[in-house]
């Protein structure tokens, strides 16, 4: 080319990475890897080959992990844990900061073999990926170092078991290793198949930093050996990856008692508005959506434009698309690299070649070998599409048009996800109100992809629920610090062979939707006293019954758009009521249990005053990010919030429950206690007369034995709790995993009520974190 045609074209030359040194690491041990347990590399044993994918070109040998070293590396775990725990805040600080400076020194070769085994371009393993786990050791060596004075109340979990994806296999480390580890917990790390050797690589990094023996264990392998860890006696099971396999771990860990937390799969919209800057929004959105080949749990893939931009929008991104580089990802001037896998690239060609609507593939050259899929738009398609509905995991964008803001909320929220969204547009004002109608965790304003230590990451629905990063994910890695006893069940007082019945029945009727209801079945029970005394008839709820609570729940929404204020005056309403009614509350919990009630009933009374002035009280944060902007956490409402309340404090145990949770704007199905059923259905006269809007508190009695199926497998329901004595644990965490909502369940261990506040808030409310950069 003449100098001339050089600066016409303006095209970039090549700029390759060095890969000597990754090459060399790798042959220093033989091409052949064991796992790390107890602090050494094990023989290496019979297992797979890890490819480049850009290439073909066999890295090395990893070994199958089998079930007897998932317990091996649990054992070294369990024995490294106590001592880990007893260190101070300060020394577990030490190690992490250790931690962050090493991964630093060996940014580069750690960049440079991850580009090689999964394929990203080595620009986003050297300027994102890398300094990304250095900043999540370095931020949580300063959680380690505050969280024995911040969080006295709380002690480890004990062992963790983490399952991470190909994706960003050291990111996902880095997300899971540090928060575990500066909790005080140790533990065993399964990496994926097709991208070990980072994890590996750092595990041996881990030994120049002194860590002891034990605390960090990694065992390869592929979905056998995580399923081994599922299983295994783990205290904790942390996860990235697909959908389907969440739901499979949430049912493989019901009943357990293990902590689980889920970062799942995404469709995420990107949102642009007729206003937005559409040269900013598109290159947005080749980051949203190009950037790791579109291999991001949380990539913009639904492109939602306003229709009268839509044309000359679509048109832009186009010649955009066309001048996007694919090829070696170890070329510095590549924007597009490899597809992890074969099989991966063979299951978007699939589900691209399948689909219905109008497919624009970007006019650049492929390299001929290795698993390239060129960046592609879909247009189109309707709501109901496959593409629209699942998720791709490669370059594929699929694009709809809406006319109003709030149609883009409707075509936004149409889906089974709720992991992030991202919002275009000049007005902050519509942006803002737009954010929180957005079922999603995250939410970038006029940006996309922006992830910081400080702010949490995680998702809704399907998506899965818990959070990485900030105090709220450290959180997940830690348990109250006192003991609990174990719950033995009660029942109800059985009838008398000679029966005290009154001249009048009465039967207590449900509540739903603001309303006393005959439950469907139509049946009812007696209640009686510890002396024999027929105090009444309960109404037995089906699921029938579950469903029109529900529905009435959801009915209520707008309770979560009303003020904290006004949810404080509403609860302080319910308080003034119940003491007004102090003495007969008190009379019909002695008449149940045959315990006096006073003190029950007056601190029911001191509860509904707590979540009242927390109400408006209960704040979220601006967190110190690394960006001219702020990154807003949000505490919003779960939902709609089910809960099988505890027999052992009928009153207390269900104002525990609904009192924080409709303090944080979520509406309720309440399921009483089973034996002691009336102190419930005296309440709901409480809450006819305190301005409770209809559906917001609705009493379903019945069976927790019964009821909780339906509960749990509910589509509607986004969280549901249990504080029952039956033992329904186990069922509740597994039939929740229809739609993943969130669980809360005592194990059949008793609790001490009322619970303390911040820890129920908690689980009354999401964090969204909401990204406002600013400037021009």
């Amino acid at each position: 080319m003449t100098i001339k045609e050089i600066f016409d074209a303006m095209s970039y030359g090549p700029a390759p990475e060095g890969n000597a040194e990754a090459k060399a690491w790798i042959a220093k041990h033989g091409g052949s890897f064991g796992h790390f347990i107890d602090g050494q590399f094990t023989k290496a044993g019979a297992g797979f080959a890890t490819a480049n994918p850009a290439t073909g070109e066999p890295l090395a040998t990893v070994t199958q992990g089998t079930a007897d070293d998932v317990a091996t590396a649990v054992a070294a775990a369990r024995r490294a844990q106590p001592k880990w725990a007893a260190l101070s805040g300060h020394q577990r600080a030490r190690y992490l900061y250790a931690l962050a400076r090493l991964t630093q020194k060996h940014a580069r070769l750690l960049a440079v073999l991850e580009t090689m085994d999964n394929g990203k371009p080595i620009r986003e393993s050297r300027d994102i990926d890398i300094p990304l786990v250095t900043r999540h050791f370095y931020y949580h060596a300063g959680l380690a170092q505050l969280a024995p004075t911040e969080l006295p109340d709380h002690a480890p979990l004990g062992v963790v078991g983490a399952v991470i994806p190909w994706n960003f296999p050291l990111l996902m480390l880095a997300w899971k290793v540090a928060p575990a580890l500066a909790a005080g917990n140790t533990i065993v790390l399964k990496p994926a198949e097709y991208t070990p050797l980072t994890a590996l690589l750092f595990a041996e990094i881990s030994r120049e930093a002194g860590l002891p023996k034990g605390v960090l264990n990694v065992v390869t392998g592929d979905g056998d050996t995580g399923a081994a860890l599922v299983a295994s006696p783990v205290d904790k099971i942390a996860f990235t990856g697909s959908t389907a396999v969440g739901k499979a771990i949430r049912r493989a860990t019901a009943g357990t008692g293990k902590a689980l937390t889920l970062e799942l799969g995404g469709k995420s919209p990107y949102i642009v508005f007729d206003d937005a800057d559409v040269d900013s929004a598109i290159e947005g959105l080749v980051d949203a959506i190009w950037f790791n080949q579109g291999q991001v749990c949380c990539a913009g893939s639904r492109l939602l434009v306003q229709e009268g931009i839509a044309p000359r929008f679509h048109e832009k991104l186009k010649r955009r698309m066309d001048g996007l580089r694919i090829g070696d990802p170890l070329d510095k001037c590549i924007d597009v690299g490899a597809v992890v896998d074969p099989i991966q690239l063979a299951t978007i060609t699939e589900m691209v070649n399948a689909s219905e609507g109008e497919v624009y593939r970007a006019n650049t050259p492929l390299p001929a070998q290795g698993c390239f899929y060129p960046p592609t738009l879909i247009t189109g398609l309707g709501s109901a599409s496959r593409l629209m509905q699942e998720e791709i995991f490669g370059p594929v964008l699929v694009s709809m048009t809406f006319r109003t803001p709030a149609e883009a909320v409707e075509l936004a929220n149409n889906t089974r996800y709720g992991l992030a969204a991202t919002v275009w547009t000049e007005n902050v004002n519509l942006a803002l109100d737009i954010a929180p109608k957005l079922k999603a965790g995250v939410v970038w304003v006029n940006a996309t992809n922006l992830f910081d230590a400080a702010a949490g990451f995680g998702g809704v629905r399907e998506s899965g629920f818990g959070r990485e990063g900030g105090w709220e994910g450290l959180m997940a890695y830690l348990k109250p610090r006192a003991a609990t006893k174990a719950l033995k069940p009660v029942a109800p007082f059985p009838e008398p062979a000679t029966p005290e019945a009154p001249a009048l029945d009465r039967t207590a009727k449900l509540f739903v939707g603001g309303k006393q209801a005959r439950p469907d079945g139509g049946y009812s029970r007696p209640v009686w006293s510890a002396k024999g005394k027929l105090l009444g008839h309960v109404g037995i709820g089906n699921r029938k019954d579950i469903r029109n609570a529900v529905e009435a729940a959801h009915a209520a929404k707008g309770w979560a758009k009303t003020t904290g204020h006004t949810r404080a005056q509403i609860l302080y309403y319910m308080a003034e009521n119940l003491s007004a009614r102090a003495e007969e509350f008190a009379r019909r919990l002695r008449d149940m249990t045959g315990k006096a009630g006073e003190a029950e009933v007056a601190q029911s009374i001191d509860t509904l005053f707590t979540h009242a002035a927390w109400a408006d009280k209960y704040d979220g944060a601006a967190k110190s990010v690394p960006i001219r902007g702020v990154a807003l956490a949000m505490n919003e409402p779960c939902g709609v919030i089910a809960a099988l309340c505890p027999d052992e404090a009928p009153l207390l145990g269900l104002v525990s429950l609904m009192a924080p949770a409709i303090a944080m704007g979520n509406t309720t199905v309440l399921v009483p206690s089973d034996p002691f059923p009336l102190a419930a259905t005296d309440f709901y006269q409480v809450l006819e007369t305190s301005d409770v809007p209809a559906g917001v508190v609705n009493i379903v009695t019945g069976s927790h034995t019964e009821l909780a199926k339906p509960l749990a497998g509910h589509m509607d329901i986004d969280a549901l709790w249990s504080f029952s004595s039956a033992p329904v644990s186990k069922l509740v965490e597994e039939e929740s995993a229809t739609n993943l909502k969130r669980t809360w369940v005592n194990n059949g261990r008793a609790t001490a009520f009322p619970i303390p506040a911040k820890t129920i808030l908690a689980q009354a409310t999401e964090v969204k974190t909401i990204w406002i950069p600013y400037g021009e």
